[in-house]
């Protein structure tokens, strides 16, 4: 992928409707339940609404991913007060992991946050994420890390959880489970769908004996190649992101064409 290319998929068209997120936010969490990266009624996917009223969407707290439609989406503001009518409330610990992104990262449009069987093991672990293979080595250096400090409901917290965060795009909460950010919720859940592929690679990886991991500078090579910031002559590939979403919204449209309304 070119620079060029992976700026074009981060970046969100000005000009987007809260409509047009509200169908893309919906599509994600059905993508997530379709992906089983579920955990009941819990974790959370946010996107920030255009304008200068610093509000975002978030899921009605009680409804199963696969029950959210792009209507039942709830808009609240930083203060996690809902905006408009909504007979659901939201999730207080979403509120508190979401907003202090949202608040801290302007390109943080969307963040997404798992509590995966795979990605909770990763996160319990010493050593984190290891490059084990080509899909990890895209964040190779590339994740933060921010250590438990119980259930996500003290403020005081959001600090430290941007902290960790830093200008990655991807954290791993220790002993928690998984969180990833883009401009675009595609882009977010297609960084989930590949951290949380790694944490599943990682884990049978282990079972079968040593690990072998290349050297540093290949890992290196290898995520600036999947970042798009290789300065090579090596092929790109300028289509694979925006052809995977595509893919991914048709087999909705099959299955579940319902995440629309």
């Amino acid at each position: 992928m070119s620079i060029e290319q992976h700026a074009r998929i981060e970046h969100r068209d000005p000009n987007v409707t809260e409509e047009q997120l509200r169908i893309e936010l919906a599509a994600v969490y059905r993508l997530v339940a379709l992906h089983r990266m579920t955990d009941l009624v819990f974790t959370h996917i946010s996107v920030r609404l255009p304008g200068d009223d610093d509000h975002f969407l978030i899921n009605p707290y009680g409804l199963f991913f696969d029950e959210i439609t792009a209507s039942n989406l709830v808009r609240i503001d930083l203060d996690g007060n809902i905006i408009g009518d909504s007979r659901y409330p939201v999730n207080p610990a979403g509120f508190v992991i979401h907003s202090a992104i949202h608040a801290a990262r302007e390109d943080a449009k969307c963040v997404l946050h798992t509590h995966t069987l795979a990605g909770c093991a990763v996160a319990a672990t010493r050593s984190g994420l290891l490059p084990v293979n080509q899909m990890s080595m895209e964040f190779y250096n590339r994740v933060g890390y921010h250590d438990y400090e119980g259930q996500a409901l003290n403020l005081d917290e959001r600090e430290r959880l941007v902290a960790d965060l830093g200008d990655h795009d991807s954290l791993i909460l220790r002993n928690h489970g998984l969180l990833t950010v883009g401009q675009t919720p595609a882009r977010a859940f297609l960084r989930m769908y590949y951290l949380n592929k790694s944490c599943e690679i990682q884990v049978n990886a282990a079972r079968m004996g040593e690990l072998v991991l290349p050297s540093a500078d290949i890992c290196e090579h290898t995520a600036e190649q999947l970042n798009g910031t290789a300065q090579s002559d090596d092929f790109t590939d300028d289509l694979g992101f925006d052809l995977a979403w595509s893919a991914m919204l048709r087999q909705l449209d099959r299955v579940s064409p319902d995440y629309r309304d």
